[in-house]
């Protein structure tokens, strides 16, 4: 089963949310609040959740600020950020603060979904619209004298997979079309997180884009 924490301080819209998430097959909401600080107390002693949806707009402590504080106690948990906001400024702050996915408040009921299961699977979630999403937070990226790496920085190996990932395959799914052991698909995931200096897969996709390891159509 797996188990999903709200923390929302709009208690009607966060009853609406975990009412709706109860309906997804092999999910259970087990906590939720509109307070920050309460979840982070609840980490403290449980460790019952495996994604966590938070507010960006929050009057005790924004989601950001949240997210990181969460990882920090569980850097297992997959972080879920919800907002009515949808601008560059928006996308740029999620990919700071370390979070595997993003959603606006709006979505249908089967993005939602989907976007729960693509975290658990996949590791990261950013919406229909992937290519221009990752457009824009490459515009974000830091420039400069940072490091340039060269065509083969990435093997033909972790290209196929982060294709793979892109398109929603779980590791077991990926293992089976790979011809390859699912802990090898977790392993090379892992190491390639640590090559680019990412915080998640989120980054290993942004950094292949950026140095032009991969096209967006690549991931489509």
């Amino acid at each position: 089963m797996l188990k999903v924490a709200l923390v929302d301080d709009h208690k009607l819209f966060r009853k609406s949310l975990a009412a709706l998430i109860g309906t997804f097959e092999g999910v259970e909401v087990v906590y939720e609040s509109d307070s920050g600080n309460d979840f982070l107390s609840h980490l403290k002693e449980n460790k019952n959740v495996d994604i966590a949806l938070l507010d960006i707009q929050m009057p005790e402590m924004d989601g950001y600020t949240l997210c990181g504080k969460v990882l920090k106690v569980h850097d297992s948990i997959k972080v879920l950020m919800i907002s009515q906001l949808s601008s560059k400024e928006t996308i740029r702050h999620v990919m700071q603060s370390g979070a595997h996915g993003f959603v606006t408040k709006n979505p249908e009921p089967e993005q939602l979904e989907l976007a729960i299961r693509n975290l658990d699977t996949s590791g990261f979630y950013l919406g229909p619209e992937l290519g221009s999403v990752l457009k824009d937070l490459m515009l974000y990226q830091q420039g400069g004298n940072e490091f340039q790496p060269d065509k083969d920085f990435l093997s033909d190996r972790e290209k196929e997979i982060i294709q793979l990932i892109c398109k929603g395959k779980s590791s077991a799914e990926i293992a089976e079309e790979l011809f390859i052991h699912q802990r090898t698909v977790e392993t090379h995931r892992q190491r390639m997180i640590t090559k680019v200096g990412a915080k998640n897969f989120i980054g290993v996709i942004v950094f292949a884009l950026k140095h032009n390891l991969l096209d967006v159509e690549d991931l489509s």
